[in-house]
């Protein structure tokens, strides 16, 4: 038996290897696609791109060995099949949960690992991942100004343009708005067209502005002009981007994040944050009470009695106006409270993410292993396919499940856990079918009822 099993872990491990590797490759490629516009052109040395595609693997790890394990149980048990050493072994006297065994544990220690890996490793390669893309985001802001969209990176600094050509870095319709003054936007520039480059140094950004206008506001109240206007035809700003080298800093952007938390970390969270739920709504229950009480002790049916015309639709105006008050003031409270259970769901379906995907390795092994063993074809091909559809079944009630979840139509619980839900009576019956040796639909009995239907029709 022990050779048994080591035969079949054997067996299994090469193609789980192999599908592992595909799968994080495909999802790189995936994430290199996303983020291509951000990291060409950044002058990014081997190093730098090795060590964000090392940290972007990592953050696919708990992804790729759902799908890895469920192809390779497939092919394996298919090619067992295949060659009927499926078939030799349960006519030696082994049942199916027997010969499944040494992998069944095998796969929950990977499984194990994988909630591991997820509450440990990733959330650290989450945060350097997420730090080393705001970075080279911030290496040349000039790539990153985007047509149509104010961009705010440079500090003292809002800028919009229409049009951009990245080959010659040429802009069309710009406009600046100065705030370095800390009061405002005291000056505005509006020019057609203009020029952006680095300084040799990079220390600074150069834009050469082409036929334009500037506007600064003139704080002295008893001018006649409120503002200067000053027409030029060339003019030459230049933004130090001394920000953009602190990079060091970068990582406690996102230390405190969801997805950068162990399940530990997340637990405080959510405890913080129902706390300040909690807190907030005790607040206002207080605050609408002490500020609404005295006019609801009032018997305004008396008082109005003794009021003139006019200083009935005093009365009538003061009361609508609070009523619209308190509307306003409960709108508010009421969105800010959904914000933050939206926030506090976010990190609940963190939590369930981590411990959902180590269970779903499992769950598609036992999904995986029979179905080969029923299809009984190995290699590529139909196993392949089969696996993929399964999967894509996987993610997409995956996906339906989160976004319920996060638009609070679902409980976190339930949206993390509704495909794994599902496939479970889909792995129990697969099981059953490989342990009987069954197809995996029977419609002899389907046709045989279908026969008696059309006979009784005919004699009718």
């Amino acid at each position: 038996m022990k050779r048994l099993h080591l035969f079949l872990i054997k067996s299994f491990l090469g193609p789980f290897i192999a599908t592992f590797f595909i799968a994080i490759f495909l999802l790189l490629m995936q994430f290199l696609w996303k983020y291509v516009d951000d990291l060409v052109g950044k002058g990014l040395d081997f190093d730098q791109i090795a060590l964000l595609l090392f940290y972007a693997s990592a953050r696919f790890v708990p992804i790729a060995l759902p799908i890895a394990m469920l192809l390779a149980s497939v092919m394996v048990f298919g090619k067992l099949g295949e060659q009927y050493e499926l078939v030799a072994l349960k006519s030696a006297g082994i049942s199916l949960p027997r010969i499944l065994l040494p992998l069944t544990i095998f796969v929950f220690m990977l499984s194990y690992g994988s909630f591991l890996f997820s509450n440990y490793i990733m959330p650290i390669a989450n945060l350097k991942n997420g730090s080393m893309i705001y970075d080279i985001q911030k290496k040349k802001p000039a790539l990153n100004i985007k047509e149509g969209i104010f961009y705010k990176d440079i500090e003292g600094f809002s800028m919009k343009i229409n049009e951009k050509n990245t080959s010659n870095n040429t802009l069309k319709d710009i406009i600046i708005y100065d705030h370095t003054s800390n009061n405002g936007n005291e000056k505005v520039i509006i020019a057609e067209s203009g020029i952006m480059q680095l300084t040799p140094d990079e220390k600074f950004l150069e834009l050469i502005l082409y036929n334009g206008h500037s506007y600064i506001d003139i704080p002295n109240k008893k001018s006649k002009n409120p503002y200067r206007t000053t027409h030029f035809k060339e003019d030459l700003i230049r933004f130090d981007l001394a920000s953009f080298s602190k990079t060091k800093n970068s990582e406690k952007l996102y230390k405190g994040h969801y997805a950068m938390l162990n399940n530990k970390q997340l637990e405080n969270a959510i405890d913080s944050l129902q706390l300040k739920i909690e807190e907030k709504k005790t607040t206002f229950n207080k605050n609408s009470i002490a500020n609404y009480k005295t006019e609801l002790e009032i018997d305004s049916i008396i008082a109005l009695k003794s009021f003139s015309p006019t200083q009935t639709k005093q009365q009538y105006d003061i009361a609508i106006n609070k009523l619209n008050t308190l509307k306003s003031v409960t709108k508010s409270n009421k969105d800010d409270l959904e914000y933050r259970n939206i926030i506090v769901t976010k990190h609940k379906i963190e939590w369930h993410r981590k411990i959902s995907l180590a269970v779903a390795c499992f769950l598609l092994f036992l999904i995986g292993a029979p179905l080969g063993s029923i299809i009984r074809k190995g290699g590529f091909g139909i196993p392949v396919l089969v696996s993929v559809l399964f999967f894509i079944l996987y993610h997409v009630l995956n996906m339906i499940g989160e976004k319920s979840a996060k638009d609070l139509s679902m409980q976190a619980y339930e949206g993390m856990w509704l495909a794994n839900l599902v496939f479970v009576p889909i792995a129990i019956f697969l099981i059953y079918k490989a342990k009987n040796d069954a197809k995996l639909f029977d419609f002899s009995n389907l046709s045989i009822l279908l026969n008696r239907f059309r006979k009784n029709n005919q004699l009718q």
